[in-house]
Parts: C-alpha cells; sequence; structure tokens
C-alpha cells in the first residue's frame, strides 16, 4: 500500500527546533516495519486550528484522486487535526476504504474495518486534542486583556494613526501626520452643531480625505469616528474604556461636547428582563430568526412563542415542558457508564504524556531564546557602562529586551496553564457524563440553564418542536451509547 507521511508544527520556533525532521524520521522507520511504500512526505509548519491547510488539502487531493488506498501516517491525533472539522471528510475517505489512519504513538490503526473501541479512541482523541486548543486560545485572550491593562492596542490602529514595526518582536502606533488632520477637522466640525455626518463626509472629501483603501469617505465613516473615545485617550474594548499609552488627537473636552450633540439625535432604548425564565435568550424562530419568548400563564405555567419582532409570525404557544422533553433525553443519552468512563481515562493519560512531551519541547525552544535574550541584555549593561553606548540608545534597547523577556515567559506559561486546565476540563466534563440528567433536575434555574448552553447550542422553535445541536464532547459521548454506529 502506498503512504502519505505528514509531520506537522505549530510554530517556526518548533520547526527550528528540529521536530519535523524527528517526526519524519520515526514516520518513516514506522513506514518500513508495516512495509509501507512512501509515495509523498507533506512537512508543514502551520497551525491546525487557524486559516487553511493547504499541504493538508493537498493530502487529500492525492488520496481521493487515487485509484487504490492510501496509508496516511502521523504522528499522533492532535498532529492531524485539532478539532472535529476535519473528521467527517476523514471519516468518508476511511468508509469508502479510501484512506487508513496511522497515529505512531498511539498505537492506532482507523481503517474501514476499524471496530467501535478504535472509533472511539480517534474521536476522544480529536476531542481533548480540541480542548487543548480552546485553553490555548484563552490563555491568549487572557494575555490580549493584559496588554489593555496595560494600555496597550491589540488590534489595526484607528484612522488618524498607523501601526509601526519596530523589531520583529515590537509593534507600537504612532500618529499618522497624513490622516490625524482630518481626524481633529471632523471634530471641530461636528461640535460646532452646524453639520450632519454627511456635510462633514462631503467637506472632507473636498479637503482631499481617503479611507484606508483610497477611497471617499461615508457618512458612516464620520459617525464612527466621532463615536470613537481613542482619540482623546482611553480606548473602549468590550464595552469598557481603559486608558491608553498613545498621544491624544483632541481634548477629552471636545470628545464630550460632540457626545452631547449626538445624544440629541436619539435615544438608548433599555429594557430589562427579570422574570425567571429558563430560555431566555437562548432559543430563536426558525421561521423568522426573531428571539423566542417567555409567558407566565396563571402565575405558574410557562409557554414560549417567537416575538415576533418583524411581523410576519403567527403566535403559538408552546408549553416549557414540550420544549424540556429532547433535551431531558439528551442528558440521558450522554450519561456515560464506569466502564466507558475509565477506558476515556485510560487514554487520556496516554494522550497526556505525549501532550506533556510537546510542551517540554516547546519550553526547551523559549528557554532558549529566553538565554539568548538575558545574555542580550547582559552585555548591554556592560557596553553602557564602559561607555560604548549612550543612554538612549541603551534604555531603547533595554526596553526592548525586557518587553521579548516577558513575552517569552508568558507563552511558556500559557502552554503549562493550558496542559494543566485541559486535565481540569477533562474531569469536570466526565463527572457531568456520569450524571448529567440527575444534576439537571436537582440544579436551580440559573444553573440549568448553564447546563443547557454548556451541552447545546442552536436551539431553533419550528412548527412549536424545538431542535438543537449537541456540543462536543456531549455529541460523541451520546454516541457511545451505541457502538454500531462508531463503524456503520
Amino acid at each position: 500500500m502506498k503512504a502519505i507521511i505528514l509531520a506537522r508544527v505549530s510554530s517556526k520556533e518548533q520547526e527550528e527546533g528540529q521536530s519535523i525532521p524527528s517526526q519524519v524520521r520515526r514516520l518513516t522507520e514506522y513506514a518500513e516495519r508495516k512495509k509501507l511504500d512512501i509515495a509523498h512526505i507533506f512537512q508543514i509548519t502551520e497551525s491546525s486550528s487557524r486559516g487553511k491547510r493547504k499541504q493538508f488539502n493537498q493530502a487529500i487531493d492525492i488520496i481521493k484522486k487515487a485509484k487504490e488506498p492510501y496509508a496516511l501516517i502521523t504522528d499522533t491525533v492532535d498532529r492531524l487535526q485539532r478539532s472535529f472539522r476535519e473528521t467527517p471528510l476523514l471519516d468518508d475517505l476511511r468508509r469508502d476504504g479510501k484512506v487508513e489512519l496511522h497515529f505512531l504513538r498511539e498505537g492506532l490503526v482507523v481503517s474501514k474495518n476499524s471496530n467501535s473501541s478504535q472509533m472511539q479512541q480517534w474521536n476522544i482523541g480529536v476531542v481533548f486534542a480540541s480542548s487543548y486548543v480552546l485553553q490555548l486560545s484563552d490563555n491568549v485572550k487572557r494575555s490580549k486583556e493584559q496588554c489593555t491593562l496595560n494600555g496597550q492596542w491589540t488590534s489595526k490602529a484607528p484612522f488618524g494613526y498607523k501601526n509601526v514595526v519596530v523589531s520583529s518582536n515590537k509593534k507600537i502606533i504612532e500618529i499618522d501626520p497624513q490622516s490625524a488632520p482630518f481626524v481633529v477637522k471632523i471634530f471641530e466640525l461636528y461640535a460646532t452643531g452646524n453639520h450632519s455626518f454627511q456635510t462633514i463626509a462631503d467637506e472632507m472629501n473636498l479637503l482631499g480625505m481617503k479611507s484606508a483603501a483610497g477611497k471617499y469617505i461615508m457618512r458612516t465613516k464620520v459617525e464612527n469616528t466621532l463615536k470613537n473615545p481613542f482619540y482623546y485617550g482611553v480606548m473602549k474594548v468590550k464595552g469598557e474604556l481603559y486608558k491608553h499609552n498613545y498621544p491624544s488627537l483632541i481634548s477629552e473636552w471636545l470628545f464630550n461636547k460632540v457626545q452631547d450633540i449626538l445624544l440629541g439625535h436619539g435615544k438608548v432604548h433599555v429594557q430589562y428582563a427579570g422574570k425567571p425564565i429558563l430560555f431566555r435568550g437562548l432559543i430563536k424562530c426558525a421561521a423568522c430568526g426573531c428571539s423566542v419568548v417567555g409567558y407566565l400563564k396563571k402565575g405558574k405555567y410557562m409557554y414560549y412563542s417567537c416575538s415576533n419582532a418583524k411581523g410576519i409570525c403567527r403566535k403559538v404557544l408552546v408549553r416549557e415542558e414540550k420544549l424540556l422533553a429532547p433535551l431531558i433525553k439528551n442528558f440521558e443519552n450522554i450519561q456515560l457508564t464506569n466502564e466507558q468512563v475509565e477506558e476515556i481515562v485510560g487514554y487520556l493519560k496516554q494522550s497526556f504524556k505525549h501532550e506533556q512531551d510537546f510542551v517540554k519541547n516547546t519550553q526547551e525552544i523559549l528557554h532558549k531564546e529566553l538565554n539568548l535574550v538575558q545574555g542580550r541584555l547582559s552585555k548591554l549593561v556592560d557596553m553602557h557602562m564602559d561607555g560604548q553606548i549612550d543612554s538612549e540608545t541603551f534604555q531603547a534597547k533595554q526596553k526592548e529586551y525586557k518587553q521579548r523577556q516577558r513575552e517569552i515567559l508568558l507563552q511558556m506559561q500559557d502552554h503549562v496553564d493550558a496542559d494543566e486546565s485541559t486535565i481540569i476540563t477533562a474531569k469536570i466534563v466526565l463527572d457531568l457524563a456520569r450524571r448529567a440528567k440527575e444534576l439537571f433536575l436537582s440544579s436551580n434555574l440559573d444553573e440549568k440553564w448553564q447546563l443547557l448552553n454548556l451541552v447545546h447550542s442552536n436551539f431553533l422553535l419550528d412548527s412549536g418542536k424545538l431542535h438543537c445541536e449537541m456540543r462536543e464532547p456531549f455529541s460523541t459521548f451520546a454516541k457511545m451509547q451505541d457502538c454500531t454506529e462508531w463503524c456503520a
């Protein structure tokens, strides 16, 4: 049988750490032991959790077009995929007998003849590989939150400013001398109270103002500019204001004056909803897309119907008990037996050992870079003490090196936190799967809402019936109750 070797690392740093050559060597030796004919070797340096995987797609195209089956060999499940996105594609090829999936470290081969245990091991591997990526994503979010607290803007610079790359590890934001005067002019004109968004847009176009794409300015650009507090010294992140470290273009007084004028054009409508409604904010109408709202009848019976905000639906009331019935059945279906939990735990221990090896390798690479930066800092101090560089140069380089130090240390901690959080998450999920229905029925209203949202997604009310999807890994747990489905 012909074989395709797929070796992947998630970053340039891992590639430089010889991770790919090591994988290729191990996978080649494996193919030779199994007497497989290596036809293609793909060496991928990109994250499987983001963007397009071009070489992965090339490998799949080869398998699809081939007249004979291929063995797709990779180091581990998480080297091939970090989510369930590719699972239907790979599983279709497996069912058609066009591919065998060989995972070296797990000692797992998945083919059209695989039994339920092998299919379960593959799917559980993908579940917790996906969990690891999500934990890393959470850590990236926390890193961005810390930057926000430090007054750093992590997105594209607003109009009037520009992003400047100082070095490979350092980016800053500066005032753009070309566009900044237009921003100031927009605020000054609107503050007179004699202009609309459109008249200011017309004025700016006459003055030669252009968008980042080189096009004329529209009224929406004027409106967005006037509502952006970044120009007086604070940045808005998720509805909260934080002081930033960049130069201001206007005064806070001018910004507030503009906001007073803006408020005169309309009022903000706030609607408070305080009724104890289990499905609050979860369900959409399948017919029109409007929210489904709850109504308390006779003080104790809860009914739901489309809010009919678009005026195109007929109001049909559905009892809450009817909506809950299939969901409670789902909670029953995800309950795992003690034997199934023990089997998953056994696989997780093996998978966790691999993740520890991955983290260790990454930490070693980062630690080498940290030592290099620390050495440069020490040398920089000596050069300054010996008078080889002036104070201004010393302070600039020292700031750059220390910033990189902090970034490396944060990356190192992120991987440790993600690794530990994956195990904690797995324990919580498995505990829930043991007694899901019992937990739901015994919880208070807020806890029930959280459990519904944790296990399900995409709630739709269609002709009085509730439809939804089960999130991973719970959909996988539900399938485990019918082992024949794994190898059908």
